[in-house]
C-alpha cells in the first residue's frame, strides 16, 4: 500500500538563504502514528509548517505528496481542504472565546446531522471540555487547552493530524492522558504525525519514528528499533552507557553512529 504522505528530498529556506531542512525524506503510512524526534533547532516545526503550506513558496526543492497528489507550495487553505490538520505548539486557540465557541469554529463550513454526532464523540473523548463549555479558553489549564486544540482539530475530520509538541509544559500525568487520547484517535482511523522532544512518551505510542538533527533525518525505524538503539537510549531516552562516571557526570561524549 502506498504511503498517505510522502516527502522526498525537500529543502526549506528562510529568507532564501538560511537552510532549515536539507534534503529531508520520510513516509507516513495511513492509520498509523509517526513520531519525529530531535533537539531544539533540528527543523521539526519547520517540517510540519512546510507540509501544511504555512511557509510561503516552500519547499524550494523536493516533492510532498498526500494521497498520491502533489501538495508542495500549495496555500494552507488548500492543504487543509485535502484533510491535513495542523495543531501548532501554541495550540492556536481563540483564547477570548469559550470552549464551546472554539469547538463550533472547528465545525465551520460543515452541515448535517453528523456535526452534532461528532461533537458528542469529542465530549466522550474529552469529558472535561463539556464541563468547561462556557469557560473562556484562556482560563483553562495547559492540559485542557491541549485537549481543546486536539478536539477542535478532530472536528475538521482530518485524514492526517499533525501535532507540534503536544506534551509541552504539561505535568507527566496530564501528558499521559493526552497521549492516551492520541492512541484512541489513531485506533479510530486517523493518521497521526507528531513532533516531540519527549522521546520516551512519543515512542510509547508511535508505530514508527524519525530522528532529526540539523534539518536532516539521521535515523529511522520502528519504535522498538529506536528504543533499542544505543545512541537513542543515551541521547534521547536518558539511559546512560559505560561513559557515565560514579559521580553521575559523563567523562566523555559517546560518538554517535549516524
Amino acid at each position: 500500500m502506498p504511503p498517505l504522505l510522502k516527502i522526498a528530498n525537500i529543502e526549506t529556506l528562510y529568507f532564501d538563504r538560511i537552510y532549515a531542512l536539507h534534503g529531508l525524506s520520510l513516509e507516513v503510512k495511513e492509520k498509523e502514528i509517526f513520531a519525529v524526534l530531535g533537539p531544539n533547532g533540528a527543523g521539526k516545526t519547520t517540517l510540519l509548517k512546510t507540509i501544511a503550506g504555512l511557509i510561503k513558496d516552500q519547499p524550494k526543492k523536493g516533492i510532498i505528496e498526500f494521497a498520491g497528489q502533489r501538495i508542495h507550495r500549495l496555500p494552507p487553505e488548500r492543504v487543509s481542504s485535502l484533510g491535513i490538520v495542523y495543531v501548532p505548539e501554541d495550540r492556536g486557540l481563540f483564547r477570548e472565546l469559550t470552549v464551546r465557541e472554539n469547538l463550533e469554529l472547528g465545525c465551520w463550513g460543515r452541515r448535517g446531522k453528523g456535526v452534532q454526532e461528532d461533537l458528542e464523540e469529542t465530549y466522550e473523548l474529552f469529558p472535561i471540555l463539556k464541563a468547561r463549555g462556557d469557560q473562556q479558553a484562556e482560563t483553562l489549564s495547559g492540559g485542557e487547552q491541549q485537549m481543546l486544540a486536539m478536539a477542535r482539530a478532530l472536528l475538521r475530520k482530518p485524514r492526517l493530524l499533525m501535532l507540534d509538541e503536544p506534551s509541552l509544559g504539561l505535568a507527566p500525568m496530564i501528558a499521559r492522558l493526552v497521549y492516551d487520547a492520541l492512541l484512541k484517535i489513531s485506533r479510530a482511523g486517523t493518521t497521526i504525525l507528531l513532533v516531540e522532544q519527549n522521546a520516551r512518551l512519543a515512542l510509547s505510542i508511535a508505530h514508527y519514528g524519525y530522528i532529526m538533527e540539523a534539518g536532516r533525518t539521521v535515523l529511522e525505524g520502528t519504535s522498538e528499533q529506536l528504543k533499542e538503539n544505543e545512541d537513542v537510549q543515551e541521547l534521547y531516552l536518558g539511559l546512560g552507557g559505560e561513559a557515565a562516571s560514579p559521580k553521575g557526570w559523563r567523562l566523555y561524549k559517546k560518538r554517535r553512529r549516524w
